[in-house]
């Protein structure tokens, strides 16, 4: 199925869409403190010598998900430009100057719309981030089409920070694959050298070999930056790569290479967490939102650049910037104190999906991240009843059997996966979809029959 066929069926953002159900509780949960001011003129930039003098938003865009609307034409949703304007106009007017895009996110529009919005403010107002996203076709033809078009999507005549998307899902052949073997890589350095790049880095999602031999290339292309995933969870050992963010991080700084974190709230899940642990941080601290630990975790450290987050709502923008304007470290004490938070929320199984949408689109139509997304907030919220004894079953029974059906098509749900494992291979947290989908089934079918 091509991305033309997928977004007749489905549209380009049905996962978003099945999210609606719980947004209002992640906000909920996250405490966002909508009475309190959002500074203007508070935010933390950050600055390295090696970067020259680019200083940078702490808080970056991550532009993965923007907001949309029903299509004029009744096929899905499409990218509404006008509240994609106001974010970014909101986000530049208090301090945010960096945001980055990929020419496969939105299905594939999201350069553009980052574009149109950024093209109404002077270009020396803000920095650009995009990438070279060649997973389906890595020739250098389609390569360089690629890397032209995001120069066209994004109305510029320079990229401020490029990436090489996603190294290490396939190892080190594919990485030779789809940047060495046909020249690529020798070609962005050369674009570098003439200033259409200023900045290239690499996105990592792969094993500990992989981000270390992609390190001993350093020497030979400079890498001026590279972007991990980190978060208080994933700091000692990430369950998808089995390699901790503390790792790459402190690899990365003796390097004196800058860090861009992605991830901060491994893609909600960090501010959708289970009642107590909401108790545990607001009883610690009852000003602040679930959110911002996650994010002053992440900007205490003094390697980073720039923290990204996909601010899809505004009261999450806002919240994200009073975090950052400015950045108050956690001192040891507070750190430990997270740890030991990230110790209590492993009791609670969650699929370590981040709502990446790589995955998509299913062959089969199934929405896989909605469903992963559904099952992980019942979790948090004790809705996912081990029996017929527990003493909440019939409440937990009915609240994930309703929000699945309103969360996900009948269509579109797991019991029509077939187990062709075409997702898994695109995951980067190494989630093994159809073995996960066939348990949330095998789950939902016991609800149903009532005989768990």
């Amino acid at each position: 199925m091509d991305r033309r066929e997928f977004l007749k069926i489905c549209g380009i953002s049905s996962a978003t869409m099945a999210l609606g159900g719980c947004r209002l509780g992640s906000q909920k949960s996250n405490g966002v403190g909508e009475a309190t001011p959002v500074p203007v003129d508070g935010m933390t930039y950050r600055s390295f010598p090696s970067l020259g003098d680019d200083k940078v938003s702490l808080l970056g865009y991550g532009c993965m998900r923007w907001p949309t609307i029903p299509n004029p034409d009744g096929n899905g949703d499409v990218i509404d430009q006008d509240a994609v304007n106001a974010l970014v106009d909101y986000a530049i007017e208090h301090g945010v100057n960096f945001f980055d895009t990929s020419p496969v996110y939105v299905q594939g529009w999201s350069e553009r719309a980052t574009g149109n919005a950024l093209s109404r403010h002077p270009r020396e107002s803000y920095y650009v981030s995009t990438k070279l996203s060649n997973f389906s076709d890595s020739s250098r033809e389609n390569s360089l089409a690629m890397y032209h078009n995001s120069f066209r999507n994004l109305q510029v005549d320079y990229i401020d920070y490029y990436l090489l998307h996603a190294i290490g899902g396939g190892g080190m052949p594919e990485f030779r694959k789809r940047y060495v073997d046909n020249g690529i890589l020798d070609f962005l350095v050369g674009e570098r050298k003439a200033g259409r790049i200023r900045r290239l880095g690499w996105s990592f999602h792969g094993s500990k070999e992989v981000f270390d031999e992609m390190l001993a290339m350093h020497d030979t292309y400079h890498w001026d930056f590279v972007l991990i995933q980190m978060n208080y969870v994933d700091w000692h050992i990430a369950k998808g790569s089995g390699i901790g963010a503390e790792y790459l991080y402190t690899e990365l700084t003796k390097r004196n290479i800058p860090v861009m974190v992605m991830e901060p709230l491994l893609g909600g899940r960090l501010s959708k967490v289970p009642d107590h642990i909401v108790g545990r941080l607001k009883q610690r601290d009852p000003e602040r939102s679930v959110a911002s630990w996650a994010f002053r975790f992440d900007g205490s450290l003094p390697g980073v650049l720039t923290v990204l987050s996909g601010m899809v709502y505004m009261e999450h923008l806002q919240d994200n910037i009073r975090t950052y304007s400015p950045l108050v470290p956690l001192n040891d004490e507070e750190r430990d104190y997270l740890f030991e938070t990230a110790k209590l929320m492993e009791q609670y199984p969650t699929i370590p999906c981040n709502d990446c949408k790589y995955c998509m689109p299913c062959p089969y139509g199934i929405d896989i991240p909605a469903i992963l997304v559904h099952y992980n907030k019942c979790v948090n919220e004790g809705n996912v009843p081990e029996s017929r004894q527990d003493e909440n079953y019939r409440k937990a029974r009915r609240a994930f059997l309703v929000g699945y059906d309103r969360s996900v098509p009948a269509l579109r749900q797991a019991n029509h996966c077939i187990g062709c494992n075409q997702c898994s291979s695109h995951c980067p947290q190494k989630i093994n979809i159809p073995k996960q989908l066939r348990k949330i089934d095998d789950f939902v079918e016991k609800l149903k029959q009532n005989t768990l």
